[in-house]
Order: C-alpha cells, then structure tokens, then sequence
C-alpha cells in the first residue's frame, strides 16, 4: 500500500427504522435549531417530513423545501437567508446528494454570513467554519451523506462547480425510503455509484492490492443488485446493498493509496450544469469515450479491470483493455442510462457548442484537468467528439 490519510467522522445509522434516532443525533452534536431541508413533494407526500419534525417536537425547527436536482446557487443563498434569520445551528438534509450538497452549502453560509458561498464554490475564498450537518438519506446515489464534497450550479452562467466540504456529522439510512424512488433517478443513481468508485480506480499508481479488490468488488456487486432491484423494484436487500455501497463509494475508501481522477465528473458537470440533466446520466454519457480516448496511457490497468470485474482474460493486453470499456459501456446502456448525446437527451452539438463545453472545462484552455491523463482543451474536445452522436 502506498502511504495516504483517511479520516470518515460520519456517524452511520443504518437499517429499517433508523430515522427513529434523528433527535438524538442533532442533540449529540449540539443541534437545538435545526433547519430541515428537502426537495420535492415526494418527502412531504410520503409522510416523511412529517415524521421528522414530530421526532423533533423539542426542537425549534424550520422547514424549506424546493431544492433540485443540480442544486441552485440561488436556492442555496435563499435557504442560508433563511437559516440565519432562524438562528439556525444544525442542517438536516433530508433527501439525496442535491439535498445533502445544498445542506452542505447552507452550513457555510450561515457560519460565514459575510461572505457569499459562490466565493468558495469557485475557490476565490478559503471557508474554515461550517455549522454540522446531518442527512436523512432518501436515494442511494450521489454519497454525499459520507463524503467531503459538495456541488452547485449556478443558473446565471451554467457552471456547475464542486467544492470540499466537512463530511455530515451524522447519517441516517433506511433503505425502505429509496423503494419509492422514479425509476430513472433510481438507474442514474447507481450509475453514479459505481462512477465514483471508477473515477476512483483508473490510476497510473500501482501496489494497492486491497483497495483493488475493495473496489471491484463494490462495483461486481452494485451492478449484480442493481439487476435483482430491476427484476423486483421492491427488493429491500439489493436497495440496503446498493445503499450501503453509494455510501461507502464516495467516503474515499476505495481509492485508498492513489490520487483521485474524477475526469468523467468534470467533463458531465458541465454537460449537467448547461443542459440540466440527471448528474449520474451525464457520468455515463462521457466515461466509455473517455476511456476509449486514454486507456493506451496504461492499457494494463483497463486489462486487470476487464478481468476482475468482467471475467474477461483472452487477448493481447490492448484487446482485453477495449473489451473492458465496452462491456462497461454495455453495462450502462443495459441498466438504461445514456451513453451518447443522443441517449443523454440532448441531440448532436454544433462544433462550436462542443468548444464552449471544452471551455467551460478548461477555463478557456488555461488549464488542464483530471489526473491519469492530465486533460487540456483538445483532450476535453476529442471526447466529446465521440460522445456527440
């Protein structure tokens, strides 16, 4: 194993009921006015909202809901005004990623109520101070509830920006609540499961054996659940299994003594950002054509992929290697998420649309981004090239 530091502070509470504990939780980590956060009618609707704020009888609480996929800069400035005019000390997100990031986003705000939270999204200003936040967890996919990040979009401009992020203090996950998700947010999310393990895993540092298997393994089983959660949409054990592997997907565990790529998040960050689509549908619209564009800078490591994960060992090391992508992008295209412009929704792109996309990736060409393959603007522009049909 190569050297690294790892440090996950998030509390986990899982499994049927485990909503029950969210008082407890917030008084734990010294929550007494909590804003709870959420999304669609759907939390309200199912009773859910409802619940939280009868477990919370004791606690002065607010409730705010609206937020989107692709979560609003101008909702999250909206909640932080809010939020300290309530003198909130605790968020609690009740939703999936968007919630929980928008969370994210409103506990600096109101620590820093000075400074605008765009200023950190965009790196121009470093924040220290962040109120805690919790997540009730209600869809298996973005992990936000474990990780050290967060996302915004900012309507004005498109630009769809992430940032680090304290992880949630604490994180409570009932797999019951993410039986009644749509389908399509459903196939999206765990599509976005499995990417975050494989932004993860494609990486030119070698010698981590353990943090191989642990990554294969969690996508050998997301993709094996996720075809048991198809046949029988009411599958608690595969939802629990899927649940918990989103979770344990984006903590960092399973890229543990290697750098962190994440090429295919910043090229579909941009695509979700300018045409607002489901973030994990732009994850798979752009991974198979980045992986075709850079596999040959190490084709072992897309070989060893397409063996563990896929069985496939006949072939020079480069045949083994394409044979992977493909079957990765059959996966995709299997589970029905995109894996073209076309499939994504958004049609074949002019040439000039694609350079303001390459752009808008790389600063107008100023700088390079992603690690396995370093990614400059003719990098950026010869992937969406083959995305684009």
């Amino acid at each position: 194993m190569h050297s690294f530091e790892y440090h996950c502070p998030t509390e986990i509470i899982f499994g049927r009921g485990a909503e029950n504990s969210v008082a407890e939780k917030i008084r734990k980590y010294g929550g007494s006015r909590v804003l709870i956060l959420y999304g669609g009618g759907s939390a309200v609707k199912s009773g859910l909202i409802g619940k939280i704020e009868g477990l919370l009888g004791d606690f002065e609480v607010k409730t705010l809901g609206g937020v989107k996929p692709n979560p609003r800069l101008s909702f999250a400035r909206q909640a932080v005004r809010a939020a300290i005019d309530s003198e909130i000390d605790f968020v609690l997100a009740v939703g999936g990623g968007s919630v929980i990031d928008t969370a994210k986003a409103v506990a600096f705000g109101v620590a820093n109520p000075d400074v605008d939270i765009w200023e950190h999204w965009t790196g121009k200003v470093k924040l220290k101070k962040s109120l805690p936040v919790g997540a009730v967890l209600t869809i298996a996919a973005a992990g936000s509830e474990t990780s050290d990040s967060a996302v915004l979009t900012d309507e004005e401009s498109g630009l769809k920006r992430g940032t680090i992020t304290p992880r949630p203090v604490f994180a409570i996950m009932n797999p019951e609540f993410a039986l009644t998700v749509p389908h399509y947010p459903l196939i999206c999310g765990i599509a976005d499961i499995i990417m975050h393990t494989l932004e993860r895993y494609f990486s030119k540092i070698e010698g981590n054996e353990f943090t191989d298997m642990v990554a294969e393994s969690l996508i050998k089983n997301v993709m094996a659940q996720s075809k048991n959660l198809l046949k029988n949409p009411q599958d608690l054990h595969a939802m629990s299994e899927i649940m918990w592997c989103g979770s344990v997907s984006h903590t960092g565990f399973t890229g543990l003594g290697r750098d962190r790529d994440f090429s295919a998040h910043k090229l579909g960050h941009d695509l979700s950002g300018r045409y607002d689509v489901i973030h994990g549908a732009s994850l798979t619209t752009v991974w198979a054509s980045w992986a075709r564009t850079v596999y040959t800078v190490k084709p072992e490591r897309f070989a060893n992929f397409a063996e563990k994960v896929f069985g496939i060992t006949d072939g020079t090391i480069d045949e083994r290697a394409r044979a992977g992508i493909d079957a990765m992008e059959n996966y995709f295209r299997e589970l029905g998420t995109p894996t073209n412009f076309s499939e994504l929704g958004i049609g074949v792109q002019s040439e000039d649309e694609l350079n303001l996309l390459a752009d808008m990736v790389t600063s107008n060409g100023t700088k390079k981004v992603a690690t396995f393959q370093p990614l400059d603007k003719a990098l950026v522009l010869e992937i969406y090239r083959k995305a684009n049909h």
